[in-house]
Protein backbone atom coordinates (compact mmCIF):
# COMPACT_ATOMS: atom_id res chain seq x y z
CA UNK A 1 0.00 0.00 0.00
CA UNK A 2 1.40 3.39 -1.16
CA UNK A 3 1.53 5.85 1.30
CA UNK A 4 0.87 9.76 0.60
CA UNK A 5 3.27 12.57 1.07
CA UNK A 6 2.61 16.49 1.41
CA UNK A 7 4.85 17.83 -0.81
CA UNK A 8 7.07 21.01 0.62
CA UNK A 9 5.42 24.33 -0.54
CA UNK A 10 7.45 26.06 -3.00
CA UNK A 11 8.82 29.19 -2.92
CA UNK A 12 7.28 30.78 -5.62
CA UNK A 13 3.64 29.20 -4.20
CA UNK A 14 4.29 30.79 -0.89
CA UNK A 15 5.09 34.59 -2.84
CA UNK A 16 1.89 33.98 -4.66
CA UNK A 17 -0.29 33.66 -1.57
CA UNK A 18 1.14 36.25 0.47
CA UNK A 19 0.35 38.04 -2.70
CA UNK A 20 -3.38 37.22 -2.92
CA UNK A 21 -3.50 37.87 0.58
CA UNK A 22 -2.52 41.63 0.74
CA UNK A 23 -4.49 42.57 -2.47
CA UNK A 24 -7.39 41.20 -0.33
CA UNK A 25 -6.38 43.34 2.48
CA UNK A 26 -5.80 45.84 0.67
CA UNK A 27 -8.99 46.14 -1.22
CA UNK A 28 -11.09 45.78 2.11
CA UNK A 29 -8.82 48.92 3.27
CA UNK A 30 -10.05 51.09 0.70
CA UNK A 31 -13.59 50.08 0.59
CA UNK A 32 -13.97 50.87 4.22
CA UNK A 33 -11.98 53.76 4.29
CA UNK A 34 -13.45 55.87 1.23
CA UNK A 35 -17.23 56.44 2.81
CA UNK A 36 -15.23 58.45 5.66
CA UNK A 37 -14.08 60.83 3.49
CA UNK A 38 -17.83 61.81 2.51
CA UNK A 39 -18.68 64.26 5.39
CA UNK A 40 -15.07 65.94 4.92
CA UNK A 41 -15.86 67.13 1.82
CA UNK A 42 -19.22 68.11 1.55
CA UNK A 43 -19.82 72.14 1.20
CA UNK A 44 -21.47 74.36 3.45
CA UNK A 45 -24.95 75.25 2.16
CA UNK A 46 -25.48 78.47 4.68
CA UNK A 47 -25.44 81.45 2.56
CA UNK A 48 -23.46 84.70 3.89
CA UNK A 49 -26.90 87.41 3.72
CA UNK A 50 -30.16 85.80 4.65
CA UNK A 51 -33.41 87.41 6.01
CA UNK A 52 -35.47 86.75 8.55
CA UNK A 53 -39.19 87.48 8.80
CA UNK A 54 -40.06 88.78 5.26
CA UNK A 55 -43.34 90.29 4.35
CA UNK A 56 -45.34 92.03 1.71
CA UNK A 57 -48.09 94.82 2.66
CA UNK A 58 -51.51 93.51 0.65
CA UNK A 59 -52.69 95.27 -2.13
CA UNK A 60 -55.44 95.17 -4.69
CA UNK A 61 -53.17 96.78 -7.14
CA UNK A 62 -50.31 99.46 -8.14
CA UNK A 63 -47.97 99.90 -5.60
CA UNK A 64 -46.47 97.78 -2.34
CA UNK A 65 -43.31 97.33 -0.19
CA UNK A 66 -41.69 94.37 0.99
CA UNK A 67 -39.82 94.55 4.09
CA UNK A 68 -38.07 91.91 6.73
CA UNK A 69 -34.41 92.31 8.59
CA UNK A 70 -31.35 91.60 6.39
CA UNK A 71 -28.77 89.09 8.25
CA UNK A 72 -24.84 89.23 7.43
CA UNK A 73 -23.00 85.84 8.17
CA UNK A 74 -19.79 86.89 7.27
CA UNK A 75 -17.23 88.94 7.88
CA UNK A 76 -17.46 91.46 5.85
CA UNK A 77 -20.35 94.27 4.39
CA UNK A 78 -21.81 93.08 1.73
CA UNK A 79 -24.41 95.51 -0.75
CA UNK A 80 -27.90 94.79 -1.95
CA UNK A 81 -28.04 96.22 -5.31
CA UNK A 82 -31.20 95.77 -6.89
CA UNK A 83 -34.50 93.48 -6.79
CA UNK A 84 -36.82 91.37 -8.44
CA UNK A 85 -39.91 89.49 -7.96
CA UNK A 86 -42.62 88.05 -10.92
CA UNK A 87 -44.95 90.42 -8.67
CA UNK A 88 -43.53 93.73 -10.53
CA UNK A 89 -42.15 94.76 -13.06
CA UNK A 90 -40.37 97.44 -11.45
CA UNK A 91 -38.36 97.37 -7.86
CA UNK A 92 -36.58 99.93 -6.07
CA UNK A 93 -34.70 99.93 -3.52
CA UNK A 94 -36.08 103.18 -0.95
CA UNK A 95 -35.37 104.93 1.73
CA UNK A 96 -36.90 107.44 3.91
CA UNK A 97 -36.27 110.98 4.28
CA UNK A 98 -37.45 114.30 5.89
CA UNK A 99 -37.60 117.08 3.77
CA UNK A 100 -38.62 120.48 4.34
CA UNK A 101 -40.62 119.57 7.23
CA UNK A 102 -41.87 116.36 5.27
CA UNK A 103 -40.90 112.67 5.45
CA UNK A 104 -40.77 111.20 1.44
CA UNK A 105 -39.68 108.38 -0.16
CA UNK A 106 -36.86 108.35 -2.67
CA UNK A 107 -33.89 105.39 -4.13
CA UNK A 108 -31.81 104.86 -2.01
CA UNK A 109 -28.07 105.69 -3.80
CA UNK A 110 -25.79 102.77 -3.47
CA UNK A 111 -28.08 99.94 -1.99
CA UNK A 112 -28.50 98.43 1.25
CA UNK A 113 -25.48 97.81 3.06
CA UNK A 114 -25.30 94.95 5.71
CA UNK A 115 -22.58 95.71 8.31
CA UNK A 116 -20.31 92.29 8.79
CA UNK A 117 -21.59 90.00 11.45
CA UNK A 118 -24.77 92.68 11.75
CA UNK A 119 -27.89 93.29 10.36
CA UNK A 120 -30.25 96.12 7.89
CA UNK A 121 -33.53 95.88 9.49
CA UNK A 122 -36.29 97.37 6.03
CA UNK A 123 -39.34 98.30 7.83
CA UNK A 124 -42.30 100.60 7.63
CA UNK A 125 -40.91 104.25 8.18
CA UNK A 126 -37.09 103.16 6.64
CA UNK A 127 -35.55 100.96 3.82
CA UNK A 128 -37.86 98.73 2.24
CA UNK A 129 -38.13 97.29 -1.00
CA UNK A 130 -40.93 98.87 -3.27
CA UNK A 131 -42.53 97.37 -5.76
CA UNK A 132 -43.93 98.98 -8.56
CA UNK A 133 -46.99 98.46 -11.51
CA UNK A 134 -48.39 95.33 -9.64
CA UNK A 135 -51.75 94.08 -11.26
CA UNK A 136 -51.97 90.93 -9.44
CA UNK A 137 -53.96 91.13 -5.91
CA UNK A 138 -51.68 90.42 -2.82
CA UNK A 139 -53.56 88.42 0.48
CA UNK A 140 -53.05 87.91 3.51
CA UNK A 141 -50.87 84.61 3.51
CA UNK A 142 -49.77 85.25 -0.22
CA UNK A 143 -46.56 83.74 -0.79
CA UNK A 144 -44.40 86.50 -2.87
CA UNK A 145 -41.21 85.38 -4.39
CA UNK A 146 -38.16 87.52 -4.37
CA UNK A 147 -34.13 87.82 -5.50
CA UNK A 148 -32.06 89.96 -4.35
CA UNK A 149 -28.97 91.04 -6.29
CA UNK A 150 -25.88 91.77 -4.29
CA UNK A 151 -22.91 94.25 -5.33
CA UNK A 152 -20.68 90.98 -5.99
CA UNK A 153 -22.99 89.85 -8.46
CA UNK A 154 -24.29 86.99 -6.06
CA UNK A 155 -28.10 86.47 -5.27
CA UNK A 156 -30.51 85.45 -2.71
CA UNK A 157 -33.60 84.23 -2.99
CA UNK A 158 -36.38 84.09 -0.62
CA UNK A 159 -40.17 83.68 -0.11
CA UNK A 160 -42.26 86.78 1.47
CA UNK A 161 -45.83 86.59 2.90
CA UNK A 162 -48.46 88.49 2.33
CA UNK A 163 -49.65 90.63 5.47
CA UNK A 164 -52.27 93.76 6.44
CA UNK A 165 -50.72 96.46 7.39
CA UNK A 166 -53.17 99.65 8.10
CA UNK A 167 -51.32 102.17 9.95
CA UNK A 168 -47.15 103.72 9.95
CA UNK A 169 -45.29 107.24 9.04
CA UNK A 170 -45.85 106.97 5.35
CA UNK A 171 -48.41 107.97 3.15
CA UNK A 172 -47.87 105.82 -0.15
CA UNK A 173 -50.28 108.04 -2.86
CA UNK A 174 -50.35 107.77 -6.38
CA UNK A 175 -48.14 109.91 -8.53
CA UNK A 176 -44.99 109.75 -10.30
CA UNK A 177 -45.44 106.26 -11.05
CA UNK A 178 -48.41 104.76 -12.64
CA UNK A 179 -50.78 102.06 -11.01
CA UNK A 180 -52.45 103.81 -8.01
CA UNK A 181 -51.56 103.77 -4.31
CA UNK A 182 -50.52 101.06 -2.45
CA UNK A 183 -54.05 100.79 -0.03
CA UNK A 184 -53.10 102.38 2.88
CA UNK A 185 -51.24 104.50 5.19
CA UNK A 186 -47.52 103.26 5.83
CA UNK A 187 -46.49 106.59 7.31
CA UNK A 188 -45.25 109.86 5.78
CA UNK A 189 -43.89 111.18 2.56
CA UNK A 190 -45.06 111.62 -0.53
CA UNK A 191 -45.43 109.84 -3.54
CA UNK A 192 -43.01 112.02 -5.82
CA UNK A 193 -39.99 110.25 -3.68
CA UNK A 194 -40.36 107.67 -5.71
CA UNK A 195 -38.62 109.12 -8.87
CA UNK A 196 -36.31 110.79 -6.54
CA UNK A 197 -37.75 114.40 -6.35
CA UNK A 198 -38.47 115.86 -2.94
CA UNK A 199 -41.68 117.94 -2.45
CA UNK A 200 -41.22 121.25 -2.30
Amino acid sequence: MLSRRTLPATPAAILLAAAVALSGCASQATTSAAPAAGPSAAPSSSPVLTITDPWVKTTKEGMTAAFGTLVNNGGTDVTVVSGASPLSPEIELHEVVDSGGKTVMRPKEGGFTVPAHGTHPLRPGGDHIMLMGVTEEVKPGAQITFTLTLEDGSTLGFTAVGKDFAGGEEDYQPGAHTGGDMGGDMGGGDKDAHSGKDDQ
